[in-house]
Order: C-alpha cells, then structure tokens, then sequence
C-alpha cells in the first residue's frame, strides 16, 4: 500500500515529488525548507525563524497523516552553515523535548529557493 500525503497546511511541492508517501507502517516526508505555506515563499531570514517555520511545517505534514513529533523514529537536518547548528538545535529540541528520535546533520553548500535549514523525517505507525 502506498498512499500520498497532501495538504494545504503545509507548502506546496515546488518539484516533482510528494509531501510524503505513506507505506501504512512508516510515513516518509519530504525535506521542509522554511516556506511559508500562506505566503507562498520563505519569509524569515535568520536560521532561528527558518527553522521555526520548517518545524512548523513539518508539525502540519504529521497533522495530516494522523501522527504527532512523538511517533517521528528519524530525522535528516541539513544546514548551509555547521555554525548554526547550535541554534537550530535549540529550536529543534522543542519539537521533541524527550525520547527524540535518532538524526543526522550535515552541512551542505545550498539549499532550495536559498533556504538555510531543511529537515526531513520518517515516522512510524
């Protein structure tokens, strides 16, 4: 079974690529960047509030599926900059304040529409 996730509350993929895929026993979710789903585009400039609207993105994407944060088992976090990682961290560890789920951080050399975070998560039924 494979089922596409889509919702409104969330940004519109800006590729050929579905918010998510769900098999029934995990749900796959697109890498968040920092668009805000109203407006269309990235609004925030800084890392803080980019990370802040990506959590919130994804925040909507598990919404829709049924889910919340504490059913996430992985997470996948790419920065432009490694310096910022204690600053993504920090906003991050709201997301899941305890039993969070395993991740990887890499700092990569850009991102989509200039985006300074993206994350991507998988989570279980």
């Amino acid at each position: 079974m494979k089922k596409i996730i889509l919702t409104d509350k969330a940004p519109a993929p800006i590729g050929p690529y579905s918010q998510g895929i769900d098999t029934g026993s995990l749900v796959f979710f697109s890498g968040q960047i920092a668009i805000d789903p109203t407006a269309g585009k990235i609004v925030a400039t800084d890392v803080e509030g980019q990370t802040r609207q990506v959590l919130s993105n994804i925040r909507a994407l598990l919404a829709a599926s049924s889910l919340t944060p504490a059913d996430v088992v992985k997470t996948t976090v790419f920065v432009k900059n490694m310096g910022d990682f204690a600053k993504v961290n920090a906003i991050y560890a709201e997301l899941f304040p305890s039993e969070p789920p395993a991740r990887s951080c890499v700092e990569v050399s850009a991102l989509p529409s200039g985006a300074l975070v993206e994350i991507e998560v998988i989570a279980a039924r």
